[in-house]
């Protein structure tokens, strides 16, 4: 389906509901639609013709002569490699709009998160519980509106009380948090259970929102925004940086040169490389097979060290730059790299058979949190949690940016849905990235020496643009709105462990209590760090809210 049929056809369908249609740049259209018709035309969309959701987006556009809040839900045709965002307009004063989530089961978080930061309400949603704010966080302060400085530190409302579900008559509550056992980050999980049997789940997160998306938006120009990108994951930085300024580009209509996409795309994949032996390790470690954890992160050291040699850091690289990138790789340095990438397949081939061989671990693996195909795509979940329950989708070859164009990555699918699934498809991604990674350096030596960036003398504003990049978790999507001033209007990022957490709760039902950190492991969550938590006097119901100032001993203050 051509991005002109998909106008076409929802036209022909919903008629004067479409108040326009147009495509800013190839393979994203943008539809106009009156805010009643948002749930039949997302319905429509997604069930009807096969769309993928991906995010929602808020925006606050009372300062603009536009008035009101715009209100964007972003899908994908994955196979035609198009983008479908519609776009409704609500009123200022009282915002609201009919919730898709009754329909599209994927934009559960998405709208609660949208009331949350700009205060837009979704009528009829399921679950209208505050997602990503802190309890004590003041009622009717949304942070991304426009009127709320950047560095607000709003007085605690202690009178609030956490939004708890409440599990199934006759289940006990095991809280797993909000420090997770083993990833060392806070995530809160209430499962629900009888005897050792998981009859549920309940999640709370978001412990330290670090307001990223409001600095991004408000007090940093472009350029500024890639060095705060990478800083959202401490091991997919380059991910996120190169995701945000591909997504200003695709909004200016430019393309940075093609020795810059390829320096892209070969970080990108040493990246892959390194977070996949990460996980390998750390996945390891939570079913107490030590060795897994030992080989695989003394494999990944070198990776680190390869990533310094060629950036400066080991992460957080400072090499991305809206048009393209700060620093080009030398000719003198594709040995090396090359040299490096062999030891490193040479002995991720030997960790990778033994673990394909163990029947230990197939025991421990195989049939265990299990996520059905059915329930990955009606949740939208992404990377190998996707891919490991036959969900054919790769922002690499769906949706090509950087160069996978023309360094083309392979799928790597499995249909079974559990834990040995998904751990067999990052294994093999491992090795293909070792490919990818000798395809780029190949690529740089095909070609001369040339230039690294483009120089963009002003951004105009109002002007959209969105990418999505293939993280090792899966993808992740910057949005941007471009503002005045040489700065963005709207910054608007969601990373891959956000779909795949919805999925907790439907991965880990009637499994036994023992399969729970495994099967939370096994998509290898993201969380951010936290310096707060709740302390809940069970007696009187009280909650105190124990800050870092009150961690502190006094002899130390």
């Amino acid at each position: 389906m051509t991005s002109q049929e998909l106008m076409d056809r929802l036209k022909q369908r919903f008629g004067e509901a479409i108040a326009s249609a147009r495509e800013p740049a190839p393979g994203a259209v943008y539809l106009g639609i009156a805010p009643q018709a948002v749930g039949p035309i997302a319905d429509c969309v997604s069930n009807e013709m096969g769309a993928r959701f991906l995010i929602t987006t808020g925006t606050d556009e009372r300062p603009l002569p536009e008035g009101g809040f715009r209100v964007s839900h972003i899908f994908s045709f994955d196979q035609d490699k198009l983008f479908c965002i519609l776009q409704t307009r609500v009123n200022g004063d009282d915002p609201e709009v009919d919730a898709i989530t009754p329909k599209v089961r994927g934009a559960m978080w998405a709208e609660r998160e949208l009331f949350d930061v700009v205060g837009v309400k979704s009528r009829n949603h399921p679950d209208p519980r505050r997602l990503l704010l802190a309890d004590d966080w003041p009622a009717g302060l949304y942070p991304l509106r426009k009127d709320v400085p950047f560095d607000i530190k709003p007085e605690p409302d202690f009178s609030a009380r956490p939004q708890l579900a409440e599990p199934p008559e006759g289940a006990s509550v095991l809280p797993i948090g909000p420090f997770f056992p083993v990833l060392e980050e806070p995530a809160y999980f209430r499962v629900f259970v009888e005897g050792e049997t998981v009859v549920g789940c309940d999640y709370r997160g978001f412990y330290n929102h670090r307001g990223i998306e409001k600095l991004g938006d408000s007090a940093l120009t472009y350029n500024q925004v890639p060095f705060l990108a990478e800083r959202i994951c401490g091991i997919c930085g380059f991910i996120h940086s190169t995701c945000y300024v591909e997504a200003v580009e695709k909004a200016l209509g430019e393309r940075a040169p093609r020795r810059a996409r390829i320096v892209r795309t070969l970080l990108l994949e040493i990246e892959r490389i390194h977070s996949h032996l990460l996980w390998l390790g750390i996945a390891g470690h939570i079913i107490g097979f030590e060795t897994i954890l030992m080989q695989s992160w003394r494999i990944r050291e070198p990776v680190m060290w390869l990533c310094e040699y060629i950036t400066g850091h080991r992460k957080t690289y400072g090499m991305n730059i809206v048009g393209g990138v700060r620093k080009d790789i030398e000719a003198s340095m594709y040995q090396p790299i090359l040299d490096c990438v062999a030891k490193i397949e040479t002995e991720s081939i030997a960790v990778v058979k033994a673990v394909a061989n163990d029947s230990s671990l197939h025991a421990r693996l195989r049939g265990a949190g299990v996520l059905t195909n059915a329930d990955a795509k009606a949740i939208c979940v992404v990377g190998p949690t996707a891919r490991g329950s036959g969900v054919a989708i790769d922002a690499r070859v769906d949706h090509p940016y950087a160069a996978y164009d023309e360094i083309v990555a392979k799928k790597m699918v499995h249909t079974e849905g559990d834990i040995w699934a998904r751990t067999l498809v990052r294994l093999e991604e491992l090795l293909d990235s070792i490919r990818l990674v000798r395809e780029s350096v190949r690529a740089l030596a095909a070609i001369p020496e040339g230039a690294i960036a483009n120089r963009l003398e002003s951004i105009p504003a109002g002007l959209e643009g969105m990418c999505v990049v293939e993280a090792p978790r899966g993808e992740a999507i910057h949005y941007v709105l471009t503002g005045a001033d040489n700065k963005l209007e709207r910054w608007r990022v969601r990373a891959p462990t956000y779909p795949n957490l919805q999925a907790v709760p439907v991965m880990i039902r009637d499994a036994q209590v023992a399969d729970v950190p495994i099967s939370i492991g096994s998509f290898d969550p993201c969380f951010s760090c936290t310096e707060r938590m709740e302390v809940v006097d069970l007696d009187s119901g009280n909650v105190k809210v124990i800050r870092s100032a009150d961690l502190i001993p006094p002899e130390a203050s």
